[in-house]
């Protein structure tokens, strides 16, 4: 399963971005993906999740209301619409395919190369 992100930029507070997450190869092994995000000297932390199979979704507190993920199964790429965009929103975005919704970056097999997203005041 190879994952390839896209869609980061440099924004304005208050702005959005939507990131995308495209993925090839032997899906059928995978029913869950999420994104991550991880700022300088931080860990890596769960932002949003999403069951290919039945569309669930889950979210981070910190951006519920705010995020949106989505699915399109016919590109085969996922959706991070980020809306309201803060400064501590600042950070390397990662998709990644696992067998199941976790916050737990463990529990992902595959990860993409990250996008970054960079907001300023």
């Amino acid at each position: 399963v190879q994952l390839q992100a896209s869609g980061g930029g440099s924004v304005q507070a208050g702005d959005s971005l939507r990131l995308s997450c495209a993925v090839s190869g032997r899906t059928f092994t995978t029913y869950a993906m999420g994104w991550f995000r991880q700022a300088p000297g931080k860990e890596r932390e769960f932002v949003a999740a999403i069951g290919l199979s039945d569309g669930s979704t889950y979210y981070a507190n910190s951006v519920k209301g705010r995020f949106t993920i989505s699915k399109d199964n016919y590109k085969n790429t996922i959706y991070l619409q980020t809306n309201s965009l803060k400064l501590e929103d600042t950070a390397v975005y990662y998709c990644a395919a696992g067998p199941m919704i976790s916050t737990m970056p463990k529990m992902y097999d595959y990860w993409g190369q990250g996008t970054q997203v960079t907001v300023s005041s």
